[in-house]
């Protein structure tokens, strides 16, 4: 068996599963429902809609939240818009049901909705056909679809799909997503008027008099428990008593849009748990989610595994986060499945390979190519140098150099990319210019690829690490009646009245350099914009030269990056991003969005001997949330080095 073998409801008994072999699998069709069974655990599914309505395990008729509609407690949806319209939620329903595979080993089931030109306006255009798989011996279950836009359909928008899935409240009250991100989680009830009060945004709610008074005083925000896709690989809860756990693992980031750092959803209050596939959360408008007239699409997103694991009373609940990592090792090392019938999923045997070596040349870091360790090396569809934190339409396939350079990228869907790249340390994006295809069973050997990050001269100075996130940078103390929340607030408690200035050779980012640059709040609906001060020295200037300013943003929220030197009335900018930026990752508790950089040249004649300033002003004020995260800044000399620090 590929997946799916591992006895969870043996987890803290024993280390074996049990001697006796497990019941072949069996399914049952009823008038309005179907029951696929293996002993272990019992999924009641809605017919022909394909809705998850009841989970029997461990002897608990069922672990969703029963007392919610049917349609409320296991469901793939979607967000979506006609041209021109306004955003619509579709709870996705099947229209006709039936059985895929069917024997002792495997069942799988299709839940598929066709559409035609009578649905215009009511429905996505797309054929949806919902997959779920229950296996011999599994404590647990599978689930894919195969999305399908026709050439001759109409345009739409697609801001979001995902498999959610609604627990009961009284049962599951721990939360786990990493071994440094889990805790006991409030009620439903606790955000509702009374227990709670409402914050900055819908999301975010003060616990005032939640059911347990441990919570009290904390701020609960579902945005808390986002995290990038490469690390988001098992989240879920676990029930105290019996000690159950039900968990999401999600084994790919081949179907998930825009790349590795890309920031989801997990799981929150509800108890709620997500398989987030497409979001425009932390990047906004620029993933642009057009589908567009002759333009035909599909997509296979998934399968991820629904797990359930159990122990005794008395064992350490808590073992069963421990339990979930390793079963989530072992279908990330079964990935691509064998068993999911459609021949839209494509075999391992059908995909290709790639490995090579990336280097970095920055002759003014070393004469020699430097290994770049640690670099993310991917495979994305063909595009513009750094599309791929945008591309969501098909798939992408990440891994990480080693120390020395090397990379491999296994189980490529067969298919035309450009492989791109990005080195922490190094600002910019490498890609690939030749399109690399990809055919069956391929094993394609790219030689060493040296990537030249954009330098025009030596370093005057640098604030930051170019890394694509503001972790670097000085964050402080929340508030402590607010705890981890409102961060972005208390730069006008530490700049009242002037803004922040940086004084290179005396200041520490660390410590000096707050880590958004926001606005300041007058008073309760007024904001002012911000202009920070970075203060440094030149020893000399060539009045003919030019000097490059490279400024990396990792975050911008409907903000405007206006540059000055020397004069910070001057009337016009030296340079200005314009309006930018829809991630919001402000408000959403990120530390990264979308990155961007920028090139400014400053020429010799606007530089002076001594001290110089460059004034980086955010005049755009209308909320609190306007602003930027720096990822890293840095002043290069001309390149015959005649600036000096």
């Amino acid at each position: 068996m590929d997946a799916g073998t591992h006895c969870g409801q043996q987890v803290l008994q024993n280390n074996t599963c049990p001697a006796m072999p497990h019941q072949a699998v069996r399914l049952y069709i009823q008038d309005h429902h179907v029951i696929l069974d293996n002993g272990i655990v019992q999924v009641t599914l809605s017919k022909p809609g394909g809705i998850v309505t009841g989970l029997r395990y461990n002897g608990i008729d069922n672990l969703l939240e029963y007392r919610n509609k049917e349609d409320n407690r296991g469901y793939w949806d979607l967000d979506w818009s006609p041209p021109g319209g306004h955003g619509i939620f579709d709870v996705i329903r099947g229209t006709s049901f039936r059985v895929v595979v069917e024997n002792e080993e495997q069942i799988e089931l299709s839940f598929l909705r066709m559409w035609d030109f009578s649905l215009e306006g009511k429905y996505i255009p797309l054929n949806i056909d919902k997959r779920f798989i229950l296996l011999r011996g599994s404590s647990g279950f599978y689930s894919y679809a195969i999305y399908e836009h026709l050439q001759e359909w109409p345009e739409f928008s697609l801001g979001q799909t995902r498999f959610t899935f609604k627990l009961r409240k009284e049962m599951f009250r721990y939360m786990a997503m990493a071994d440094n991100r889990q805790r006991h989680m409030p009620l439903p009830e606790d955000r509702s008027t009374g227990r709670g009060q409402p914050l900055a945004y819908p999301e975010a709610a003060l616990l005032v008099n939640p059911t347990d008074s441990v919570l009290s005083g904390e701020v609960d925000d579902k945005y808390q428990y986002s995290c990038e896709n490469k690390d988001l690989k098992v989240h879920g809860w676990l029930c105290y008593g019996p000690p159950v756990g039900f968990w999401l693992i999600i084994p790919s980031d081949e179907f998930r849009s825009c790349g590795p750092v890309k920031q989801n959803l997990t799981s929150h209050v509800g108890p709620t748990t997500l398989a987030v596939f497409l979001s425009n959360h932390y990047a906004g408008k620029d993933i642009n989610t057009y589908v567009g007239p002759n333009e035909p699409w599909k997509k296979v997103f998934g399968p991820v595994f629904i797990y359930l694991n159990s122990a005794t009373n008395g064992n350490d609940p808590l073992w069963l986060w421990e339990d979930a990592k390793i079963q989530m090792t072992s279908e990330v090392q079964s990935w691509p499945y064998s068993f999911p019938a459609s021949e839209d999923f494509q075999k391992a045997e059908h995909r290709g390979r790639v490995s090579g070596r990336l280097l970095v040349r920055d002759r003014y870091v070393s004469n020699d190519c430097i290994s770049a360790n640690g670099a993310y090396v991917g495979l994305a569809p063909p595009g513009d140098v750094g599309s791929w934190q945008t591309e969501w339409k098909d798939y992408q396939f990440w891994t990480t150099a080693d120390e020395d350079g090397y990379f491999s990228i296994k189980h490529i869907r067969t298919g035309n990319y450009n492989l791109y790249a990005w080195v922490p340390g190094f600002i910019g994006d490498y890609r690939y210019d030749a399109v690399v295809t990809i055919t069956s069973g391929c094993d394609i050997e790219m030689g060493d690829l040296v990537y030249e990050p954009p330098r025009d001269g030596p370093t005057l100075w640098e604030i930051g690490i170019p890394d694509r996130s503001a972790a670097e940078f000085y964050i402080p103390d929340p508030d402590p009646i607010y705890r981890q929340y409102g961060l972005w607030s208390r730069y006008a408690e530490m700049f009242p009245n002037e803004d922040l200035v940086y004084t290179i050779g005396a200041s520490d980012y660390s410590k000096d350099w707050f880590f958004a640059h926001v606005v300041r709040k007058i008073d309760s609906n007024t904001y002012q914009g911000t202009t920070w001060q970075i203060k440094f020295q030149l020893g000399k200037v060539d009045k003919s030269g030019t000097c490059k300013l490279r400024v990396a943003i990792a975050s911008a929220t409907l903000a405007e990056l206006q540059i000055r030197v020397n004069d910070p009335h001057a009337n016009r900018p030296l340079f200005t991003t314009g309006l930018i930026g829809r991630d919001n990752a402000i408000a959403r508790l990120g530390i990264h969005g979308l990155y961007r950089l920028y090139h400014v040249n400053i020429p010799g004649t606007r530089i002076i001997e001594g001290e110089n300033t460059i004034f980086l002003k955010q005049p755009r004020c209308t909320s609190p949330f306007q602003g930027f995260m720096y990822d890293y800044i840095r002043l290069e000399g001309p390149p015959e080095g005649l600036c000096s620090s």
